[in-house]
């Protein structure tokens, strides 16, 4: 036990180690599995070599945002401020910014390049039983949630050692302007993974809904074939779309919540007054030691997600894997906070005990099961939401719309209680601490909750590869009962990727505050309130860019298959080949031209605030970000999977007034319609939302030392003012008063 205490900084990176070494076993035994007939790989090159080529040119990109951001944050690391408002910051923080955005890069490429791999072995898979189709796609799905978990605690865990023996040279760590400086350093690796999952989630976004808003529009529609048919020219940039947009996209999106997370609370525990047997850095190491936990128990969880017969429940299979890892990982809490944590401990003057912080933890898991729990109700197949949109279908496109307008608008409702009792109860217990360790604690089963949302596009790929291929009718619906699993548990993935993000950002914001040195933030002021509404615009104007975006690419791509349905003959009589690749070129290009500005954004928007306007009106910029942020987060992300699933249902036939509506039906080309709107909702602005408001609060955070406020002495002063009074009592016994004094002393505490 002595020798774990003295070396516990150490483990931490060995979680994540064993987290990449069980990824490269599941790696290697995906990659072993029949591969199908000479077709089937075919159209699997295809859809690799496409997704590819994207990241390639994403990369190239963003190699130059890489160098001139590293650029100036090695330049502003060189600045050291004033006595008054010293600046803890080093050049070596371009160094951890660098480290943070390949690791992030590589987290995305590791999960598409094997999902890649598994869809076309889901798909062999399935022509024996279901079963094997489940342990080749989950597995596979693994690859992504365990590859993120352990790059992201084996990254975050190393650099913190680094960093620690570089600036720690002596004094206690409680009080120590070196580890404030370790810390400060260390956020530079969190900017460089949310930048890249900003431009790899929008610009993948924007990629596949410009495919699949083009193959649905033409194909589906107008020439009324099926939505994976070979002959579509757009098929194959849609599915690529798929493993750029929902996995690669999604992949960097919870690598950089994870790291986020972490830091934030990492941030918040150095200034907690903590006397343990880690000289004060229990609360600094308890977030990496609950995330490398939360690692191991996800491996051990999704041992159990599997199913032996073909009637077994696919969803109850993934939902013991997710419950089995929440559960496990409340009950490790629980000992590593009481082990790690002194019985006491103050943050800002707010005392509390280590119990309250499992509390907080505790709190921080129900919050993101019950926001799981919410979105998969709004979006699943045969709950009442998605049955209203159904039923509006049946009198047209624009009641189709309205209805799903409603549904995602309705569900912003139980989310928002959701979490404000969250942020209040985790408040309660243990401060802002407690915010940050609730999301923490909720972030803690990011591997399982990937690998169960990884599992969705590896599904929907394995399904269009069945269709393409022409396998018999017992195949496709077995990868049919995948595909609608997976596109629950998308829905709620992206739920959950709010949740953490709102808890996140409001950690975030606590540590601005306290590095930026403002203690409020003042709305009756005309600045402050000018900033509120200005961030509360943000998200819309965002939106805006990436929704024009999509649509733009897809009048591109519509214009492109009219014209091969048009200029190819034989294309429909099966006798052409369409050009898959001119297609695969459009969204490639328009996603990296698009991507840009809404980029820019959210990078230069905090820099121009802050550093014009002050810290606290940058607060109140970051608040309006927030809210309006995680509102447009959701009603977006469910309102579009609410469209999904109502257009999915008539594969199946549903009954409306009393009839049976299939494909093909006018109900059926109205849910098509509202399923293209709800696409660049679900997939491409909605999930966004969430690493924007993140990303802005980073950047706040990076740039927080350099607009402080002053402050005078480094200490906190306390003025204290008092009256003496002097009194005597007369001849009579009565009680005069001969002086009265006033007294004012300064105390100052280091």
């Amino acid at each position: 036990m002595i020798f774990l205490q003295q070396n516990l900084i150490y483990f931490i990176p060995l979680f994540g180690l064993i987290g990449i070494l069980v990824m490269a076993f599941q790696s290697a035994w995906v990659t072993r599995q029949e591969a199908g007939d000479k077709n089937m790989s075919e159209l699997a090159g295809y859809i690799a070599d496409g997704a590819m080529a994207f990241l390639k040119a994403e990369w190239k990109v963003l190699s130059y945002f890489v160098i001139i951001a590293g650029i100036l944050l090695a330049w502003s690391g060189t600045l050291t401020g004033s006595a008054a408002s010293p600046i803890h910051s080093s050049p070596i923080i371009a160094i951890a910014f660098l480290i943070g955005a390949v690791f992030s890069a590589f987290a995305g490429y590791l999960g598409m390049r094997i999902a890649t791999k598994a869809n076309v072995r889901t798909t062999q898979a399935a022509r024996t039983s279901l079963a094997q189709a489940l342990k080749v796609s989950f597995r596979g799905g693994t690859v992504m949630g365990f590859g993120v978990a352990g790059l992201a605690i084996l990254g975050l865990g190393t650099l913190f050692i680094v960093l620690y023996h570089t600036f720690v040279h002596s004094g206690g760590p409680e009080s120590s302007a070196e580890l404030k400086k370790t810390i400060e350093v260390l956020a530079g690796f969190s900017l460089g993974a949310e930048s890249i999952a900003l431009f790899a989630r929008v610009g993948g976004g924007i990629y596949t809904k410009a495919a699949d808003v083009g193959a649905d529009l033409v194909g589906k529609v107008e020439a009324g074939i099926p939505e994976d048919d070979v002959r579509n020219p757009a098929t194959i940039a849609d599915n690529v779309g798929d493993n750029v947009g929902d996995v690669a996209g999604m992949g960097a999106d919870l690598f950089g919540s994870y790291v986020a997370t972490i830091l934030a609370t990492m941030v918040l525990g150095q200034e907690i007054v903590s006397k343990d047997m880690f000289g004060g850095m229990a609360p600094v190491l308890l977030p990496m030691l609950i995330a490398g936990l939360g690692l191991i128990l996800s491996i051990v969880a999704s041992l159990f997600v599997k199913i032996k017969n073909e009637t077994d429940s696919v969803q109850n299979a993934l939902n013991m894997g997710n419950w089995l890892s929440i559960i496990l990982t409340a009950i490790a809490s629980y000992f590593a906070v009481r082990w790690l944590l002194p019985p006491v401990m103050s943050i800002r003057g707010f005392e509390f005990t280590s119990l309250s912080v499992f509390y907080a933890i505790l709190i921080g898991l129900i919050v993101g099961t019950l926001m799981s729990l919410i979105t998969e109700y709004y979006t699943a197949m045969g709950n009442r939401p998605v049955n209203s949109i159904i039923q509006q279908s049946s009198t047209g496109h624009a009641t189709n719309i309205i209805g799903g307008l409603s549904v995602g608008m309705e569900s912003t409702v139980l989310p928002i209680l959701v979490l404000a009792a969250g942020i209040y109860t985790s408040y309660y217990f243990a401060g802002f601490y407690g915010v940050a360790i609730a999301a923490a604690g909720m972030m803690a089963t990011t591997a399982m909750q990937l690998a169960i949302d990884a599992f969705g596009p590896i599904a929907d790929n394995a399904g269009g590869i069945a269709e393409m291929s022409g396998l018999p009718k017992e195949v496709r619906e077995r990868t049919d009962m995948l595909d609608a699993v997976g596109n629950t548990t998308a829905a709620t993935g992206k739920g959950f990727a709010i949740a953490s993000a709102a808890l996140t950002s409001l950690a975030l914001f606590a540590a601005f505050a306290g590095i930026s040195g403002i203690t409020s933030i003042d709305i009756y002021k005309a600045n402050v309130l000018a900033g509120l509404f200005v961030g509360g615009m943000i998200p819309f104007i965002f939106s805006s860019l990436c929704i024009a975006a999509v649509g733009r690419a897809a009048m591109a791509m519509v214009q492109e298959v009219r014209r091969q349905f048009k200029e190819i003959p034989g294309i429909m009589e099966y006798k052409a080949k369409p050009e898959y690749e001119k297609c695969v070129a459009i969204s490639t290009e328009a996603s990296i031209r698009e991507m840009m500005l809404p980029g820019a954004i959210a990078l230069i928007v905090p820099i121009i605030v802050g550093f014009t306007f002050g810290p606290e009106v940058l607060g109140g910029l970051l608040a309006g970000v927030t809210v309006s942020g995680v509102l447009m987060g959701i009603f977006q992300s469910n309102a579009g999977g609410a469209w999904d699933n109502a257009k999915k249902s008539f594969e199946k036939g549903v009954m409306i007034e009393g009839k049976m509506e299939y494909k093909g039906s006018d109900p059926h080309k109205a849910s098509v319609t509202g399923d293209t709107v709800g696409d660049p909702f679900k997939d491409t602005s909605g999930p966004s939302m969430n690493i924007l408001i993140k990303l802005m609060s980073i950047v706040s955070l990076i740039i927080a030392p350099h607009i402080a406020v002053g402050i005078s002495n480094p200490g906190t002063t306390e003025i204290r003012k008092e009256i003496q009074i002097s009194k005597s009592t007369d001849s009579k016994g009565k009680i005069k008063i001969d002086t009265v004094k006033n007294v004012t002393d300064t105390l100052v505490h280091p």
